[in-house]
């Protein structure tokens, strides 16, 4: 080779393009390594829930066609459970007493944490305190709070009727009576129950812009168009869904009349929960119970279905 020659140049190695099945090959591996790592975590939880939660609602609709002791084999007898139970007398009081406590518990016990609510938003000094005083009924256990007011409730030295009689009043029956029976359990009921709500619409008055208040303590407007104009528009769908699930709730009453009265006086506080739970435990009709349970349960189903209906627009902000 001559000096003047120039070198030559190594010839470049040329690389093959990568295919275009590896390149859609990686990404979808990685996609499918990702949906199979979230179905190893999943499957235990449905697994779970489904044992614990599905098995036991299919159960219960495959015995509400049945006779049975849940011992012995089970003998298939159709719908003669569901004919038992609309014959029943008591299903009728049962249910007249359960609307019954859904109307008063809706009627005291539903805007009672609101208006709590309300008031408590204004104070500034031993809020903490305060929050901690009305929430403190949800920490009790519900069979020790209902043992509590039985004592309130007792006609001879409760505390009620010897409160009331130092002011010439009383001495009132108040779980003796069929007529104040059942108001004296929505009273305890709404006592217990309403902390949570309380502090629920607390933390969504929080959330309310304070410009809304000034812009109409400007124009004028008084404490009540404030709060209807304002704060009450502004927690509607905080308000529809705590209407539904006091609904849900009130209509699943149990631990109250079974605990204070039993039911009684004459059948006065017998609710459906508590009628299936006598199908149940005092009868051994359990294909009854699981029948009448079914029907509940479609009857909430309606009733959720008809309510987020008819409250679709009002709901929303």
């Amino acid at each position: 080779m001559s000096l003047l020659t120039p070198p030559r140049r190594p010839a470049a190695v040329l690389k093959e393009p990568p295919s275009a099945s590896a390149g859609r090959s990686g990404p979808r591996t990685g996609a499918l390594r990702k949906q199979f790592t979230a179905w190893l975590f999943l499957v235990p939880t449905l697994l779970i829930f489904g044992l614990f939660a599905w098995w036991p609602i299919v159960r219960s609709l495959l015995i509400s066609f049945q006779r049975t002791n849940l011992v012995d084999p089970a003998v298939w007898v159709g719908l003669d459970n569901f004919r038992a139970v609309f014959g029943d007398p008591l299903l009728g009081t049962a249910v007249q007493n359960t609307l019954l406590f859904v109307g008063l518990g809706i009627l005291i016990g539903f805007p009672a944490p609101l208006v709590l609510a309300a008031i408590m938003s204004t104070v500034r000094r031993g809020a903490g305190v305060y929050r901690f005083l009305v929430y403190l009924p949800v920490v009790i256990p519900p069979v020790v709070a209902i043992l509590l007011w039985k004592w309130f409730y007792d006609p001879g030295s409760g505390l009620f009727n010897s409160a009331l009689g130092k002011v010439g009043l009383g001495p009132y029956p108040w779980l003796e009576s069929s007529d104040s029976a059942m108001l004296s359990l929505v009273l305890e009921s709404t006592w217990a129950g309403m902390g949570g709500a309380v502090l629920i619409y607390l933390a969504a008055m929080v959330g309310i812009p304070g410009e809304l208040y000034e812009a109409a303590e400007v124009d004028g407007a008084g404490i009540w168009r404030r709060l209807w104009h304002i704060m009450l528009p502004q927690l509607r769908p905080v308000i529809g869904l705590l209407l539904l699930v006091q609904l849900i709730n009130t209509v699943q009453v149990f631990t109250e009349p079974y605990v204070f009265t039993g039911g009684g006086p004459e059948n006065s506080t017998l609710t459906v929960l508590l009628l299936i739970f006598r199908y149940a435990f005092q009868d051994g009709a359990y294909g009854q119970a699981a029948a009448l349970s079914f029907l509940m349960v479609l009857a909430l189903a309606l009733l959720s279905a008809v309510y987020l209906r008819a409250t679709r627009s009002w709901s929303k902000t």
